[in-house]
């Protein structure tokens, strides 16, 4: 790798995550393996490691992310390290690493420490009925979402896959993954801030106990929230559908 940063926690073990990282292929097991990006689980002294691989970018984004932006690793890793200095739940992270070579960037990773999470909101979405605390669930995401909205965070990739949940003694706590996309404000209009949230559910129970929550920190009239944020919720929901019925025509015709 040709350029490593590693969070101050972890600058004592850098040779040992470079060394790990010579073959992290052949270590730990697969956590996502997909055409885009790729996840391992490694074992790493006490603790264990989460390693995703970027897939490598074509000529322009390499040229992009060598000499113009921030490459998605990067991103992950400060955006990560600003998420904890705010209080907001994020796994913790250790470091990223990027290769260049004359045409820009190769390869790029993050590392983050592991997080032993009980189920993500993909599957409150999914499986509403087996969760007999929903509603308690509902109500403290929504508080959660007001305190990042509060703290200025924009979370652009804000849906149901990237939000891990873990029980705790307080109830339930909750952590944002896939961190690459992000905006940060003095303030979030109210618009801004609904239209951030349309597309964790198409479920309307769960839209306004999200709304009622959130209303409860804001002092906003939850009636109001709600209309707003199911109006970008169908919005999200049909552009999405169309896009899903357009790409199987498309299908049907190669």
């Amino acid at each position: 790798m040709t350029n490593w940063v590693f969070s101050p926690a972890f600058q004592s073990k850098a040779a040992a995550l470079q060394a790990l990282m010579k073959q992290w292929d052949q270590l730990g097991s697969w956590w996502v393996k997909g055409s885009r990006n790729n996840i391992k689980v490694i074992p790493f002294e006490t603790i264990e490691l989460s390693v995703k691989a970027f897939k490598i970018p074509n000529l322009f984004n390499a040229f992009t992310y060598k000499y113009i932006r921030k490459s998605k690793a990067k991103r992950s890793f400060e955006f990560g390290q600003y998420l904890k200095q705010q209080g907001i739940g994020t796994p913790e992270p250790i470091a990223f690493a990027e290769d260049f070579n004359w045409l820009g960037l190769a390869e790029s990773y993050y590392i983050s420490e592991h997080l032993h999470f009980d189920f993500m909101f993909r599957d409150l979405v999914e499986r509403p009925n087996e969760f007999a605390e929903m509603d308690q669930i509902l109500a403290q995401f929504g508080v959660f979402c007001h305190e990042l909205h509060q703290k200025g965070v924009e979370f652009l990739d804000h849906s149901p896959g990237n939000t891990l949940i873990k029980k705790s003694a307080s109830g339930f706590d909750f952590y944002l993954v896939d961190l690459n996309r992000m905006k940060f404000h003095q303030h979030m209009s109210l618009a801004c801030r609904m239209k951030n949230l349309c597309r964790l559910t198409p479920h309307e129970f769960m839209v306004r106990a999200i709304c009622n929550a959130y209303a409860q920190q804001s002092g906003e009239d939850a009636d109001e929230l709600f209309q707003i944020l199911w109006q970008f919720t169908s919005q999200f929901q049909e552009a999405f559908y169309r896009k899903k019925r357009w790409k199987k025509r498309l299908r049907f015709w190669q």
